[in-house]
């Protein structure tokens, strides 16, 4: 029996550690995994949770790609509603997306104005990318020192226009700026002359949808993004990869040396376009939920290591916004919400394709968290935050809309059977109960060549 007490001890049969899932009892204290020892050693906490047979004691997910949208487009979604959201899909940790709120995240000043909104109403740790848009090289790295994860850009439209693409060349003087200070540009890839080119997505007929948005403007931009990535040496990561025709192409890049990751999204790993009704604008994403042999080939590129991480692009809008009543693809607002739903969308088609929990875990944990160079995040483990989902594989639902916590109550997967249910999320080994929001805003590490502003704490 060990002398020593915890703040809270989590004793079960099913575990996911670093070593795989195992009988452990995890001690907790300050906030922080101090003990990992097997089922039975008798650790003593001031709080004992003993798991049902079958729950598994998984890290909290992460997820560095969440379109919050407050202050400015709150209605939308916002903080209190983004991050009830996330813990109960066990997400613990968010990355937020820095347009669609107003101001946009490109300035010092702006940033401030989000972490304002966003500091006594987070239930889960939000960390904030800046954004990268023309005229902004001069806030990039002030923003960096300021703790933001790195920055996201468009190649096209971005569908707001208070949040303007860069072109190529815009691009690769970001990406040179970017790398004197060892920092992340993560990018919207699809080719603005080549959606310029396609069809018109006018009407309620999802394959005219489709077509506007075709693989090739997707490829066109992620060869664009390699060789800047190539010339410049800077880090790149492609956002919500869409079309399996760029596999081959991202993975020739990773061989030859190029600083590049690549993320997808449940929605392209679960839906496919011949299950899209006309008018259903609920399914409306850009880049465009594309066909079934599409979204195998996904799978097959993230078993392979082409595709390094799962992550929600959790992108809500009003009911309004969706155009409802006349279920028009060019009238409404292109994004899925998805946020609580992330784990059992994903683990439900893993299951089926032999994919083990560990694996869907690190794509969704443990990856995400690399990404971000969160090192204390994504992971049970000894000296990580004490972030823990509990998760019932086995136990089938049904979503209802109406229960989520999303502030808007739409969404592709209303009425949809999925298995594995989060019962409870721990942030820092307090349980997260919707009530009390304990979450921190986290900053991110400056790279070599900079300075910490005051205050500013390391997350690495």
């Amino acid at each position: 029996m060990s002398e020593e007490t915890f703040d809270l001890v989590i004793r079960g049969r099913r575990v996911l550690t670093e070593a795989g899932i195992a009988p452990r009892e995890v001690g907790v204290r300050g906030g922080k995994v101090m003990a990992l020892e097997p089922l039975g050693s008798g650790l003593s906490g001031a709080e004992v949770i003993e798991l049902a047979d079958d729950e598994t004691l998984l890290p909290g997910l992460v997820d560095t790609h969440v379109h919050v949208n407050e202050p400015g487009r709150t209605e939308w979604e916002g903080f209190a509603s983004a991050t009830r959201a996330a813990a109960a899909g066990g997400v613990t940790t968010i990355i937020d997306m820095p347009l669609n709120s107003i101001p946009p995240t490109t300035t010092v000043d702006a940033l401030n104005l989000k972490r304002e909104a966003a500091k006594d109403q987070a239930f889960v740790d939000v960390g904030f990318w800046g954004g990268a848009i023309p005229g902004n090289k001069a806030d990039l790295l002030p923003l960096h020192n300021e703790g933001v994860f790195g920055f996201k850009c468009f190649l096209l439209h971005s569908g707001v226009d208070e949040f303007p693409h860069l072109d190529a060349e815009e691009l690769e003087e970001d990406l040179a700026e970017l790398k004197s200070f060892d920092s992340l540009m993560i990018v919207h890839a699809e080719d603005a002359h080549a959606i310029d080119r396609a069809p018109h997505p006018g009407g309620n007929q999802y394959a005219t949808f489709l077509a506007s948005r075709p693989r090739g403007a997707e490829n066109k931009a992620i060869a664009e993004v390699i060789e800047r990535a190539r010339w410049t040496g800077a880090r790149v990561h492609i956002l919500h990869l869409s079309s399996s025709d760029a596999l081959p192409m991202i993975a020739s890049a990773k061989r030859d040396g190029v600083h590049l990751t690549v993320e997808t999204c449940p929605h392209y790993l679960t839906l496919t376009a011949e299950e899209i009704p006309n008018g259903a604008t609920a399914y409306k994403c850009c880049p465009p939920i594309r066909e079934a042999s599409n979204r195998e080939l996904l799978w097959k590129g993230l078993q392979d290591g082409t595709i390094d991480c799962i992550v929600s692009d959790h992108s809500p809008s009003t009911l309004e916004l969706k155009d409802l009543e006349h279920g028009d693809f060019a009238v409404a607002w292109g994004g899925v919400s998805s946020l609580q739903l992330g784990l059992s969308l994903v683990w439900t088609q893993a299951r089926h394709r032999g994919i083990p929990l560990e694996q869907v875990v690190s794509w969704m944990a443990q990856k995400p968290a690399e990404l971000a160079r969160l090192g204390n995040k994504g992971q049970l483990a000894l000296g990580y935050d004490a972030d823990f989902a509990v998760f019932a594989q086995d136990e089938a639902y049904v979503v209802d809309v109406a229960k989520l916590k999303h502030k808007n109550p739409i969404t592709p997967y209303d009425g949809k059977a999925l298995s594995g249910v989060v019962r409870r999320t721990f942030l820092r080994g307090q349980e997260v109960d919707g009530r009390t929001p304990r979450g921190r805003l986290l900053r991110g590490t400056p790279g070599p060549g900079t300075t910490s502003p005051p205050g500013a704490t390391s997350r690495r």
